[in-house]
């Protein structure tokens, strides 16, 4: 695997986060001279509508913000007419041109990031850094992490704009497995590592999780532990009830999905039999 790169081919291409921002594709042109009546404005009820400047935002022409200037100045039709309205309304099928030429809808992204210590799991704006740091370069299109990991958390972090997959990860009931390898302050007891097996209730709730086993060849301090929550404070929920500190935290494994190949600080893009299987889940 190089470093560095940020091809962006169907589930090849890979590479280390470094970049500073994204690239702008088009530049702004005049304002038609006679402007043309506006489209009746569409309900915000559907679900399956996205807000105009997002759309064009989306597929990586420019921000959010210049889109609504190139919306305000009449650079972009909605089906053969222009759109002047700011919260205009799109579905994905709409012919959407930008100066003339057509803007395809935003392409499904899925990203596999090795997070390394000292990166916050967020998209907001932040002091520090954070993991988009990383996958900036990766591509164009609005991706967002799957879960979260604590800052100096290390392992594998899942990145897409497929709302259909978040969902599947975000489904308390159905959601996907993660693997974690959790190194503690000192050796866990056999009956405490039976208590978590067992599950046990903190404040009530009860506390479960889908395996847990010491680790082969390891001291009894190195613990295999396979969760489905789409974040890492239970197993603090749980060491810290148990009396342990939990030296580090590793995620090896989402799914069918691993480590191997991707250095630490490292990101690919999935396969396409890599992202048809996480679609089977």
């Amino acid at each position: 695997m190089s470093k560095n790169q940020n091809s962006r081919g169907k589930g090849q291409a890979s590479g280390k986060g470094n970049a500073k921002g994204k690239s702008k594709g088009f530049t702004k042109g005049n304002a038609p001279f006679k402007k043309k009546s506006q489209p009746k404005k569409k309900s915000s009820s559907n679900p399956d509508e996205i807000r105009l400047n997002k759309y064009i935002s989306n597929s990586g022409i420019c921000s959010r913000r210049e889109a609504d200037e190139n919306i305000a100045i009449g650079l972009v039709t909605v089906n053969g007419k222009v759109v002047t309205e700011m919260g205009y309304k799109v579905k994905l099928e709409d012919d959407v041109r930008f100066d003339g030429q057509r803007i395809n809808p935003e392409p499904k992204v899925y990203l596999l990031l090795n997070k390394p210590k000292g990166f916050a799991t967020t998209t907001a704006e932040s002091k520090g850094r954070t993991v988009m740091d990383l996958v900036a370069n990766a591509t164009n299109a609005n991706i967002k992490p799957i879960g979260r990991l604590g800052r100096n958390s290390l392992g594998l972090l899942l990145f897409t704009n497929d709302d259909k997959v978040v969902q599947k990860f975000t489904n308390s009931k159905h959601g996907v497995a993660r693997l974690f390898q959790v190194e503690l302050n000192k050796n866990l007891k056999f009956e405490d590592l039976k208590k978590i097996q067992e599950g046990f209730k903190v404040d009530g709730k009860l506390i479960t999780v889908e395996e847990v086993s010491y680790i082969e060849g390891e001291s009894k301090n190195k613990i295999g532990i396979k969760i489905k929550n789409t974040g890492n404070t239970i197993l603090r929920t749980i060491f810290d009830t148990l009396n342990y500190d939990i030296v580090k935290i590793d995620c090896v494994a989402i799914g069918h999905l691993t480590k191997k190949d991707i250095p630490r600080g490292h990101w690919k893009h999935l396969t396409e039999q890599e992202i048809s299987t996480l679609k089977m889940l």
